[in-house]
């Protein structure tokens, strides 16, 4: 079952306390962002609207709460997630993708635990706007993207796609801030204001 919207508390670990390595790069399934919303277009008449989710990975330095994220480039961020295959659970989906794209190897896999669903996002046409609500014109959204806190472990070791860079962003830098890490990104800090922070000392 999918966890519930419901004030709880997040516990975050030093970000010291994580190594993070690389491995062999990933590449997105298409080429360009017009052959994306093709490939969206085509998978629509398929299997109906496309489900997404991304994780929310927090850590804390000096006291202060911290977003884990995926940088490629120099410009575009995102956080860690994916397409969920058809009839796949959100939060099953969210842990392979999470093992697939953040884990090191089998036998020293994180324990992803995966706890509040925290947002939904919607993409009513096949472009790029996205939006925390059906728009009233539109039948039926193109997708729907879900966000969860993602509990890490005490101390754990990722391995990012070597095209990527794994970056801590703290929290005061995304708010407001659409134009730097788009408005999912930017509407975080809001998002996460529910939540009571434990910043564990070890």
């Amino acid at each position: 079952m999918d966890a519930e919207y419901e004030d709880s508390t997040v516990h975050l670990y030093s970000l010291a306390n994580y190594t993070f390595g690389t491995k062999e790069a990933q590449y997105e399934k298409d080429t360009s962002v017009q052959l994306r919303f093709q490939r969206m277009k085509e998978e629509y008449q398929k299997h109906g609207m496309r489900r997404s989710v991304e994780a929310i990975l927090l850590v804390h330095e000096h006291n202060i709460t911290h977003v884990l994220l995926l940088q490629l480039g120099t410009t575009f961020f995102k956080l860690p997630g994916g397409e969920l295959k058809p009839g796949e659970q959100y939060t099953d989906g969210l842990k392979r993708i999470l093992d697939n794209f953040m884990g090191e190897e089998e036998d020293a896999a994180v324990d992803w635990q995966v706890d509040h669903l925290v947002a939904k996002w919607f993409r009513p046409n096949f472009e790029a706007s996205q939006y925390p609500y059906v728009p009233a014109h539109v039948t039926k959204a193109k997708e729907e993207k879900r966000l969860y806190i993602v509990q890490l472990p005490e101390k754990a070791k990722f391995a990012v796609p070597k095209n990527y860079k794994l970056v801590a962003a703290p929290i005061f830098e995304l708010y407001d801030n659409t134009s730097g890490y788009g408005p999912v990104i930017a509407a975080l800090p809001h998002q996460l204001s529910r939540f009571s922070m434990n910043y564990v000392v070890s």
